[in-house]
């Protein structure tokens, strides 16, 4: 298809004495003979150019891309003083393809601001490398030769704001960072290169910008680097990371989205913004941004005196009341709050971060794709006006005839034209400003039925760290009215008060979270929530604020992934850290989050005690899974690879049975496979015995030793063969020939919740297989019945007097239940870790009858039930006394009980009853009972 075939639309002439001047110095036949006249008849500047380039557009037209190349080639083999009338002319000539292509519609918005882009990264790598010459060739930049000269020789250029995003618009000015590589330098060289930089930074410039006989190339601006007004135009890589680390402001952090090595040593400008991230995109939600944002605009806003109705005579289309900048500003700052977490949104184009936010769910698709379609439009306008007389413009002209012009270029009737451009420009300042518009709180009185504080508290609260600053008191006077209607509606609002104070001691600092609470107000009521029925957990937010963002990432609610999508996401999430030190951080700030997710909706009767215990055990499965390649990862790099077949991680306990509550430990059994491997080949090679033991303890500190991100969990290895007297890993010939010959009968009672989570897939098979077969093995039903009552009454004796609301130790409580369901797995030869299933073994071999059966069932279920719902609330021993009004409720719903009495009275007639079943089915063989009636 010929480029005249592309026309969808065409200008119309303004001035008919130009567009007849244009026809003169270019007569094409057809669509384009009408594209020419309307062009040259609208804009003085692009009738200059047909006049200057007319023989070199009448055959570019034939093939845009092919004229494109050739020009390009053309430049690149410019040598000395050529490069800069030759650079000009080519400005000139691409101006005029991609205008004419614009106007005809020919090519959308990404490809002529696209190709504007591409001339001015070739012009800028053109006039470096030139630049640069003369010092190389010469021998003054140390260790560098012509070869170098190609790569910027330690030198790069930074393309910023619409030139780094690929959106030049039609006579942008460009926006130019330059940094060199200190490290290609000893100290010597290092101070030879500096100036040699700055100077060649100068020439650069000079070659882009310089006003001559022929004109200019772009208009050149090297002011977006670090403090302008004090450092050289040319900067250490070194020198500019240590500013943005002390000094970098929330503009900066904006302007980075878009920044882009476009010319010189390019694998150095990849390393300097990946260096960069942190600094940009931050690992929680930036809502304290907003602020920054806000204040922004409205600063640009005062100094250009863009205020009151929108009126087009003079409208900047760029910076005035829905222009442009207020569509970048939308999708820049999404990018900014959520960038750190979300690295999807970190991409340069605006309508690709407007599209992003839509599909991450961030901001409804309607607002975003409606945006968007804004962007294209209001672009193509100022592409227009700046088309008139190639002017740095973004300003509707003042007179009524000038817009008409604008119109005319945009092939549109003038009424329509103002319509559209108007509703436009109204639709975006209305949604952008919605965005941006602060709530106005301060001046609201607390709610009615809320808590009174205590004018002691409130002194107390400004001496917290959370409210040192000026700016965090602001903010936390605009929440003050909806925290307290919150905690007003708390069973007890002076005990949700109270925990709501312990939280805010806690707190570190307080802008970056109560920006966060400003922007979304939900997350007030949730602390509410939990301030109200777990004081407990909202201290720990206090210690661990960031699980927040979870709150807000947009699947907080969604259905549970399972323990596979789980270790899909931190894989990933562990993938893109650089350091096993950061995979660490990682692993712990995604668990928090997870944890917390759980926690909440537990606390908000979204899932029960029996979903909630399986959604902990996923996340630490997730843990495990995603940690321990890591955790090997790491120790292979000094040690070699894993010795033999490597190693499994075999959960055992609540772990390995699928029953955590919130404060878990983890019980673990490492077993390895060395095939008779006898050592490690790495660069510090161990024996397999040592190598696998160290590694084992490498997991474990993985998973406990506390990071700048806190610990994943406690980690109880004491369930190997031989306890802590045996080695931390076990072979699997030893963890064979141990459990086969060897074991007590508690180890294999122990087994029956024995589960492989991690490594290998063909060991773990082996191990569960193992296990399988040696439980199910025939036993003396007698002897384990004996041993198990005499189990039971070491661990009467052991621990003594039980509390009353102890629902894990004591007679008739689940640790014997248990005892006695793993014991009846064994004798039936089930080796499940089903409680419901072990008692039915017990009834099989004779031990209870099937309603004994279920009346431990239903017991244990209940006990289980008030100690996995007491874990969520607090870490100290169940006391209702101090629980408060919200935690007993909690408790009183996850019971299925109307009133406290109600659960004391059944917990008390439960414990007694499951007692005497156990009694008689643990009794000895001269027929006595064992053990002793003691206090429930």
């Amino acid at each position: 298809m010929s480029f005249a075939d592309t026309l969808t639309r065409c200008p119309r002439p303004h001035d008919p004495d130009r567009a007849v001047d244009a026809r003169a110095a270019l007569d094409l036949p057809g669509p384009l003979g009408t594209l020419i006249e309307g062009a040259g008849g609208s804009s003085p500047y692009l009738l200059s150019l047909i006049q200057k380039e007319g023989d070199w557009i009448a055959a570019a037209l034939d093939d845009p891309d092919a004229a494109l190349a050739e020009e390009y080639a053309r430049l690149r083999a410019l040598e000395g003083e050529a490069l800069k009338p030759g650079l000009r002319q080519g400005k000139r000539r691409v101006a005029l393809l991609i205008a004419l292509a614009d106007l005809g519609g020919a090519w959308p918005l990404e490809k002529v601001t696209g190709t504007l882009t591409e001339f001015a990264d070739l012009a800028c790598q053109l006039a470096l490398t030139q630049a640069l010459a003369p010092a190389v060739r010469r021998g003054k930049l140390p260790g560098m030769d012509e070869a170098d000269l190609e790569s910027g020789a330690g030198l790069f250029i930074l393309a910023m704001g619409k030139m780094g995003a690929g959106e030049l618009n039609y006579s942008s000015d460009i926006d130019l960072i330059s940094l060199f590589d200190q490290d290609r330098f000893d100290e010597d060289g290092y101070l030879e290169a500096r100036p040699i930089y700055i100077r060649a930074t100068r020439t650069l410039a000079a070659t882009l910008s310089d006003i001559t006989a022929d004109g200019y190339v772009f208009r050149t601006d090297l002011r977006l680097r670090p403090d302008p007004s004090v450092t050289p135009v040319c900067l250490s890589m070194e020198a500019a990371e240590r500013y943005y680390e002390s000094l970098g402001r929330t503009w900066e952090r904006a302007a980075y989205i878009k920044a882009r090595p476009c010319a010189g040593d390019l694998d150095a400008g990849e390393r300097f913004l990946s260096d960069l991230k942190p600094f940009v995109w931050r690992r929680h939600f930036d809502y304290a941004a907003i602020q920054d944002a806000h204040d922004m605009r409205l600063a640009i806003r005062d100094h250009k005196g863009h205020h009151g109705a929108i009126s087009l005579p003079g409208h900047d289309m760029k910076l005035g009341r829905g222009g442009i900048r207020e569509i970048e500003f939308f999708a820049q700052f999404h990018q900014i709050i959520a960038g750190g977490r979300d690295p999807d949104l970190r991409v340069r184009p605006t309508c690709e971060a407007l599209k992003l936010i839509g599909e991450r769910n961030w901001v409804p698709t309607e607002i975003t794709e409606r945006l968007a379609a804004h962007y294209r439009v209001l672009r193509d306008v100022e592409h227009r006006i700046q088309m008139v007389n190639d002017a740095q413009t973004h300003a509707l002209p003042q007179s009524e005839e000038g817009i008409d012009r604008i119109a005319a270029l945009s092939d549109m009737d003038p009424d329509a034209f103002r319509r559209e451009i108007r509703e436009r420009l109204e639709d975006v300042h209305t949604t952008c400003e919605d965005f941006f518009a602060r709530e106005k709180l301060s001046h609201r009185a607390d709610p009615e039925g809320a808590p009174e504080v205590d004018p002691d508290v409130i002194a107390r609260w400004r001496s917290y760290p959370a409210l040192r600053s000026t700016r965090a008191q602001e903010i936390f006077a605009r929440l003050r009215p909806r925290l307290l209607e919150a905690l007003g509606r708390a069973a007890k609002p002076d005990e949700a008060l109270m925990a709501f104070d312990g939280f805010l001691s806690g707190l570190p600092a307080g802008v970056q979270l109560f920006s966060l609470f400003e922007a979304n107000p939900q997350l007030i009521d949730l602390l509410g929530d939990i301030a109200g029925t777990a004081p407990d957990l909202a201290r720990y937010l206090s210690r661990n604020s960031s699980v927040f963002d979870g709150v807000i990432g947009g699947s907080f609610f969604s259905d549970w992934p399972g323990p596979d999508g789980l270790t899909e996401r931190l894989s990933a999430q562990l993938a893109a850290e650089e350091h096993y030190e950061g995979q660490l951080d990682a692993a712990r700030r995604w668990q928090k989050e997870w944890h917390f997710r759980i926690g909440v909706h537990h606390l908000r009767g979204l899932i029960g005690p029996q979903e909630a215990a399986a959604q902990y055990t996923d996340l630490a499965d997730a843990i495990l899974r995603a940690l321990w390649p890591a955790v090997q990862e790491s120790f292979a790099t000094r040690h070699g690879a894993p010795p033999g077949r490597g190693a499994i991680v075999l959960g055992m306990g609540s772990l390995g049975a699928r029953r955590l509550n919130a404060r878990s430990d983890l019980d673990l059994i490492v077993i390895y496979d060395p095939q008779d491997v006898e050592a490690s080949d790495g660069r510090r090679p161990l024996p397999a015995r040592t190598y696998y033991a160290r590694l084992t303890q490498a997991l474990v500190t993985a998973l406990s030793a506390p990071t700048a991100a806190g610990r994943l969990y406690e980690v109880d290895m004491r369930l190997r063969p031989s306890g802590n007297q045996g080695p931390v890993a076990t072979s699997w010939s030893a963890f064979r020939t141990y459990q086969t010959s060897e074991a007590w009968t508690w180890e294999h009672m122990a087994l029956t919740s024995a589960r492989p989570i991690a490594g290998p897939e063909s060991l773990r098979e082996d191990v569960a297989r193992f296990r399988l077969d040696l439980l199910s093995a025939e036993t003396e039903p007698e002897k384990l019945r004996q041993d198990v009552a005499e189990m039971r009454d070491r661990i009467a004796a052991a621990k003594g007097e039980t509390q009353a609301w102890d629902m894990k130790v004591g007679r008739g409580r689940t640790q014997e239940i248990e005892l006695l369901a793993q014991a009846g797995a064994l004798a039936a030869g089930r080796p499940t870790s089903s409680v419901d299933e072990g008692l039915s073994g017990a009834v099989e071999v004779g031990w209870l009858s099937e309603a004994q059966a279920a009346e431990l069932a239903s017991a244990w279920t209940q006990f289980w039930a008030v100690n996995m719902t007491t874990k969520l609330l607090t870490d100290a021993p169940l006391d209702p006394e101090t629980l408060g009004s919200g935690g007993c409720d909690l408790l009183l719903r996850d019971s299925e009980v109307d009133g406290w009495t109600a659960l004391q009275d059944r917990l008390e007639m439960l414990r007694h009853q499951a007692a005497q079943i156990l009694d008689r089915a643990l009794q000895n063989q001269t027929g006595q009972e064992t053990g002793h009636e003691q206090p429930a």
